[in-house]
């Protein structure tokens, strides 16, 4: 007899239970329940993490940076019977433009021409004032100001039959307003690169004195 009961009880409960539990899900599927709500009641909020995200111990400890060396002059290559030494072909013009994209062809150039080209660079832009005077007076004003771009692509190892052709070709294609000329590299040359500080330079001889 208390089996049976038992049984019954269990079933009534059952019943109750699933009740309940469809009455629940009616409720939430029929009232506009807010969807950060349903999403706030996170089990796991307090559960350790035990450093998960952390990565800084993940990457390699950087090394001091080095200060960058002043750079020194490098020895100037004697020219052959077949071949030039150490040149430089100088591009200069009031148009940065013109400039810039002329001395890229060169250098596009003389990768055609497998000519070994050791380094291109800018030289510090020179500014000339443009004085006008008066017409009754003497006095003279700044009428403008004409900056000057300069850039250099310095070559090596140029064979003597192939100068000619280089040339020649460079003269064709020479822009308007653009001058550009060939030398042999000199320690002046590599000097000219630097800004001249003055200033600084009395101060260090005061120093060294």
């Amino acid at each position: 007899m208390n089996h049976l009961l038992n049984k019954v009880l269990c079933l009534q409960n059952t019943r109750t239970l699933l009740g309940s539990t469809s009455f629940l899900q009616n409720y939430v599927l029929t009232t506009q329940m807010p969807l950060v709500v349903l999403l706030t009641n996170r089990e796991y909020r307090s559960m350790p993490t035990h450093g998960v995200g952390k990565y800084r111990h993940l990457l390699s400890k950087s090394l001091p940076k080095k200060k960058k060396d002043k750079i020194q002059m490098k020895q100037i290559k004697a020219a052959t019977d077949t071949k030039f030494g150490i040149l430089n072909v100088c591009v200069s013009g009031y148009d940065m433009t013109l400039v810039e994209h002329y001395s890229q062809y060169i250098h596009n150039l003389c990768n055609h021409l497998e000519i070994k080209v050791d380094e291109s660079y800018a030289l510090p832009t020179k500014s000339t004032e443009v004085m006008v005077m008066q017409d009754q007076g003497t006095k003279m004003y700044v009428d403008g100001v004409l900056k000057t771009h300069e850039r250099v692509v310095q070559i090596s190892e140029m064979k003597a039959t192939l100068c000619p052709v280089f040339i020649e070709v460079l003269l064709k294609n020479q822009p308007e307003g653009v001058l550009f000329c060939v030398k042999q590299h000199t320690e002046a040359d590599f000097q000219a690169r630097f800004k001249a500080r003055p200033e600084l330079d009395g101060l260090i001889a005061k120093i060294s004195n």
